[in-house]
């Protein structure tokens, strides 16, 4: 019962604070009205700007901040123990992430759409835009890079759920058509989202596809994890450069609909374990850890760097300013939106914790890598042979791996840290759909498609996302040809993918050198995103301790945890790449810093001055 316990408490909490302390943000702190001017209308453009309902604009948003973040984040995090990570999720979420996200929001609707770092360059100086432009163009470059990587991941180790990964994309382009001809939406989405599911069901028992018997073996540059990002980034310069309406919007509703049938999976498959007692959270797993790895951080700073999406991130901020502003219709469809995402992400991250505790305790699935002693024809050597426990009586079924010499996972394949952080959530939760009825082969692709859809959803929006910031530093620069939308978008894509295969010691690990610092540099651009509406408020008169002390932790933590890293860690190991990112972020959010108190010495109690033009679109 205490795994139900925990779920319900923190969903009424959520719910309280989103009909109180949100509703305060959105109608007294930021005054938000039907009647005030939207980006949307006046910078119409149909391609970024496009008035669109609350209802899509929520499931873009809710799906483009969520991805594997508060999947990883907590995974990882429980390592802890299950109440740390819980706290941070709950209050942080409330207290901090919401309030980041809303006012994010808020800023670029009032700036004619817009980025923060635009904004930034209006609210503190000419300077600050270029600073915020560049720390945003690095920590895209490494989100490209990391969720390329986390999708290929999920592709080679669940290649049941690359079909119906696949197969979205032309549903919703479908989808996106019809709705942009006056049809409705509701029907078309559920018939896609019921075409999705049978591609779930016809990807785990007929058609997985596995690249690995494909390629050549030994083979270290065309392995499956590096083909699948080479593919996925180049959906994602199309995605990105398509009018959202066409496959951006549509996508993301329908992902927002597979999202609420999984939420209500999960909650009824933890409802059920938890009354029968196979899922006990208390039993399960320490709520504090007394014991935690040898080479583990300590948990101040790292757990509020680990756990970013779910309870706060600077990738909102991106997404907020980004493209959501660009497709509201209405000023007060901003606390829905913004507030009510952030707050439907941070219960997602407490089932992520609740399904790596006591989910993943219900019975551990068992892995065995089938090697020539023990193979048989229905298990040839390569295989890897997953059970439940030996008690269970459920079928075993296979999942197909390329092996090394030892008949272990190839480490040149695979990364071997990042499989355990997704498995911990997509075999948990798969545990508790199985008490629903469900086949453990169909659960397990259930949830890895979930994951896969969400990952991808973040891939583009990011990569659209970088484009803006290229194209922004462009015209800055004086070079407009680089300004244009394919060009800005290759770049974008260009960076992120040369990280992600070659930046690491094998093809297809780049990402995760950078994964330490991505944490990090997150949330301190967090921080500074809640530094801008600091001062958009003193400008204002308006009360500002609601984002001070949200903005003084998201400065001090990373900040904490960087430098820990660099001269614990990095600096001694002689990691180059590491210590270079690492002094550099910390250089510039220090010039940033400086700059938010230059201003904010003389700008309390005076506007900033007012936008002359439209903002470009930078469509084009």
């Amino acid at each position: 019962m205490s795994t139900l316990v925990v779920a319900v408490l923190s969903m009424a909490g959520f719910i309280l604070a989103y009909n109180t302390y949100g509703k305060w943000l959105a109608k007294r702190l930021f005054a938000l009205t039907d009647d005030a001017p939207m980006p949307s209308v006046e910078c119409r453009d149909d391609i970024d700007f496009v008035p669109t309902r609350k209802s899509i604009v929520f499931g873009h948003h809710f799906t483009s901040i969520a991805g594997t973040g508060p999947i990883v984040g907590p995974a990882l995090a429980v390592f802890w123990g299950w109440l740390p990570a819980l706290l941070w999720v709950v209050f942080g979420s409330i207290l901090i992430g919401g309030v980041h996200d809303l006012a994010a929001l808020v800023i670029s609707i009032r700036n004619r759409g817009q980025t923060i770092g635009q904004a930034a360059g209006r609210l503190i100086s000419t300077r600050a835009k270029v600073l915020f432009l560049v720390i945003l163009a690095l920590a895209l470059s490494i989100v490209l890079a990391v969720f390329g990587l986390v999708i290929a991941n999920i592709f080679a180790l669940y290649p049941e759920s690359v079909l119906s990964v696949w197969i979205a994309m032309p549903i919703a382009v479908v989808i996106g058509l019809r709705y942009r001809k006056g049809g409705g939406l509701i029907v078309p989405s559920l018939v896609g989202l019921a075409c999705l599911y049978l591609a779930v069901y016809a990807g785990a028992y007929w058609l997985p596809l596995d690249l690995a018997g494909w390629l050549p073996e030994g083979d270290e540059l065309f392995t499956p994890v590096v083909v699948w990002t080479f593919a996925l980034l180049a959906y994602a310069f199309v995605a990105s450069v398509l009018p959202v309406w066409l496959l951006l919007q549509p996508r993301d509703y329908i992902n927002s609909l597979q999202l609420f049938v999984a939420l209500a999976l999960l909650v009824a498959g933890l409802a059920i374990a938890s009354f029968t007692g196979e899922a006990d959270l208390l039993n399960s797993a320490p709520a504090i850890a007394s014991e935690v790895p040898a080479d583990a951080p300590s948990m101040f700073p790292f757990l509020f760097i680990t756990i970013a999406c779910g309870a706060c991130s600077g990738f909102h901020c991106l997404v907020s300013s980004g493209t959501t502003s660009k497709q509201l219709e209405k000023a007060t469809d901003a606390q829905a939106v913004g507030y009510g995402s952030m707050l439907l992400e941070g219960m997602l991250a407490v089932l992520v914790i609740l399904a790596c505790s006591a989910g993943v305790g219900m019975g551990a699935l068992e892995r065995t890598v089938v090697t020539a002693e023990i193979a048989t024809p229905e298990s040839p050597i390569g295989t890897v042979l997953i059970t439940r426990n030996a008690s269970s009586g459920q079928q075993a079924w296979r999942e197909y791996y390329r092996t090394g010499a030892n008949g272990e996972p190839d480490a040149g394949w695979v990364n071997q840290k990042l499989p355990k952080k997704l498995r911990a959530f997509i075999d948990g939760g798969g545990n508790f759909l199985t008490t629903l009825g469900l086949p453990l082969r169909l659960a397990i692709a259930t949830m890895a498609v979930l994951v896969a859809c969400f990952a991808a959803t973040t891939l583009d929006t990011a990569t659209r996302l970088q484009r803006y910031v290229v194209s922004e530093l462009a015209l800055s620069a004086g070079a407009k040809p680089l300004a244009n939308k394919y060009v800005s978008t290759g770049i974008a894509v260009g960076i992120g993918l040369a990280i992600a295969i070659f930046a690491g010691e094998k093809p297809g690990a780049g990402g995760m050198v950078l994964w330490p610092l991505f944490g990090a540099t997150n949330q301190l651009l967090a921080g500074l995103a809640l530094m801008v509406a600091f001062v958009y408020l003193a400008r204002r008169s308006k009360p500002v301790a609601v984002v001070l002390i949200p903005m003084l932790m998201m400065m001090l933590m990373p900040a904490w945890a960087i430098t820990s890293d660099l001269y614990n860690r990095w600096i001694p190991d002689g990691n180059l790449v590491l210590s270079l990112f690492g002094l550099s972020i910390l250089a510039l959010q220090v010039w940033m810093i400086v700059e938010g108190v230059i201003v904010y010495r003389r700008c309390r109690g005076v506007m900033e001055p007012p936008i002359e033009v439209a903002s470009p679109s930078l469509s084009s």
